[in-house]
């Protein structure tokens, strides 16, 4: 029974009670003061007509002052009952009639469908996904409110509860082609114990924020348990390792020699405040410019006259030799290193997955968390100059920020770029749409856990493509395009299509990469694709 039921059977108790009350005293009071006798059912009939204001019958006149101010306090009451009746059964009964409220259970012919439990600012990104593969999905949803909410959005949704057999029989989970568990780790868990009960068959996916945990949910039947935080972690520290040194961990081989990349340009290094042309990268290093985030927006051809400044992330592809003499380029000529140089602030999962990959990589920090544990060298607030002065932002190259909460990282940034105007800021966010705003406090590179997680789950779902990278800014796929068949790359335009690249082509178990607009696509040929995720998307829905 949930709170308007409640509401709604105590107030019939309270309506009834008023009644039975009323009309006893009533009863009494005619007989004792009035000296005319009434019946139960008389008096009761007369309560009635009373709160309902229909009338009192033939007891319209009253001669004693008793029954005179019984009748007024009487007459008091039921106004109030009507006029409490309104908040507590016509009101909700109006906007339950006047609004969409979602369904309990899916149609019977609905199949072939992804179920999500439940629905997430990382969920958001699995949709879209989801849609741009024409892949039916259906969230599970145990609060009624936000079902209806969802539901009202347009989202095809059931209001369940995920974690009983019962909730995903409605979402018919026999007939789906797979489930999705991402809430928490233990209510996770629950659905998958729920599920495997239900349909032992269908695969699992299961999202889990603390990797020590994974084996539990494997135990409790998961088919697929992805821990996108180290991962996220891992990626943040790749921008650190790669402004130490010239080779790139995080680039993604395509073919034998070819690699693409994400490359920071640095404050202080030979191509911060050149334009592209300027900048001679082509002819200086070799690679070939695929696209780049001017303040957090990718611009797929860029224009030869686009400033590169500081926070300037190129995509790049070429020869890992050409990729290291483009790194080199970007580095500052003074750069020296020593302990305490990058500052790491936030010691969760993603802290401590930053500091386990700078400790294999022979990189010093100072580690800043609200908690005093061990690993945490300065315990304070992020967001607080003292904190960040006792750490040594006034030294530090590097600033990693992997808190949990967006509002904070914004801040700190805020506050980290006004106390060290130089220094690199590489931030984690939860939500992706906070990217852009991470970007505008001052950050230098931005990774979002939802946008991980995401393509994590998707790579899992979705077949005939391969995810070659999900922990960068753009995500590298690798599928066929059965509509490009028979076009050459020139008479598809792809780029200006969908701002996405085709790096490669796979034909015939062999990886081409020297390709130009005459290049034409034949059947069988799986494509090397890279773009944003809304790049991606569109070039699936136009060619896949």
């Amino acid at each position: 029974m949930n709170g308007w039921q409640r509401r709604v059977v105590g107030y019939l108790l309270l309506l009834a009670l008023a009644l039975v009350g009323t009309a006893a005293v009533y009863q009494w009071g005619m007989g004792t003061f009035e000296g005319r006798p009434r019946t139960f059912l008389d008096s009761l009939q007369f309560a009635v007509e009373m709160f309902t204001t229909t009338g009192f019958g033939g007891d319209a006149r009253w001669t004693s002052p008793q029954m005179q101010a019984f009748i007024v306090v009487t007459d008091l009451l039921g106004m109030a009952l009507l006029v409490g009746a309104l908040p507590v059964v016509a009101t909700p009964l109006l906007e339950s009639a006047f609004s969409e409220t979602a369904p309990e259970s899916l149609d019977d012919e609905v199949s072939g469908h992804v179920i999500i439990c439940s629905y997430t600012t990382r969920a958001e990104v699995l949709i879209e996904e989801l849609d741009a593969h024409d892949v039916p999905h259906v969230i599970v949803e145990a609060d009624r409110e936000r079902a209806n909410e969802l539901y009202g959005d347009g989202n095809r949704v059931i209001r369940a509860d995920p974690e009983s057999a019962e909730g995903l029989e409605a979402a018919r989970l026999p007939a789906a082609r797979a489930l999705v568990a991402d809430l928490s780790d233990q209510v996770d868990a629950s659905i998958v114990l729920a599920a495997k009960e239900v349909a032992e068959d269908v695969p699992v996916v299961s999202v889990v924020d603390d990797p020590e945990l994974e084996r539990y949910h494997r135990l409790a039947g998961a088919d697929h348990v992805l821990s996108p935080r180290p991962l996220l972690g891992r990626g943040l520290a790749a921008k650190v390792t790669t402004a130490l040194r010239t080779e790139i961990d995080e680039a993604v081989a395509i073919g034998e020699d070819l690699r693409l990349a994400e490359v920071s340009v640095r404050h202080g290094g030979d191509l911060a405040g050149s334009t592209l042309a300027e900048s001679g990268i082509r002819e200086r290093a070799g690679v070939n410019v695929i696209g780049a985030w001017f303040q957090g927006d990718f611009d797929a051809s860029p224009s030869p006259d686009a400033t590169l400044e500081r926070g300037t992330v190129l995509l790049v592809s070429g020869r890992p030799d050409q990729l290291e003499r483009l790194v080199g380029m970007t580095q500052s000529s003074v750069r020296r290193f020593s302990p305490g140089r990058t500052v790491i602030a936030g010691y969760g999962q993603v802290g401590r997955t930053v500091t386990t990959e700078l400790d294999d990589a022979g990189i010093p920090y100072t580690v800043v968390d609200r908690t005093d544990a061990e690993g945490v060298d300065v315990v304070g607030d992020a967001t607080e100059p003292e904190t960040l002065s006792t750490a040594g932002i006034d030294e530090a190259d590097t600033v990693v920020l992997a808190l949990p909460d967006d509002t904070t990282t914004e801040f700190a940034t805020l506050v980290i770029r006004e106390a060290a105007p130089d220094t690199e800021i590489v931030a984690r966010v939860d939500e992706h749409a906070n990217v852009s705003k991470t970007y505008r406090a001052g950050a230098d590179y931005v990774l979002s856990l939802a946008t991980v997680t995401g393509r994590m789950s998707a790579a899992r779902l979705l077949e005939g493509r391969e995810v070659l990278s999900v922990e960068g800014q753009v995500e590298v796929i690798r599928l066929e395009a059965p509509r490009l068949v028979g076009s050459t790359l020139g008479e598809a335009n792809v780029r200006d299509r969908t701002g996405c690249t085709v790096m490669a082509i796979e034909r015939d178990g062999a990886v081409r990469t020297e390709m130009g607009p005459d290049t034409a696509v034949e059947r069988g040929d799986e494509l090397v694709v890279v773009g944003t995720d809304e790049g991606i998307r569109a070039f699936e829905r136009a060619y896949a």
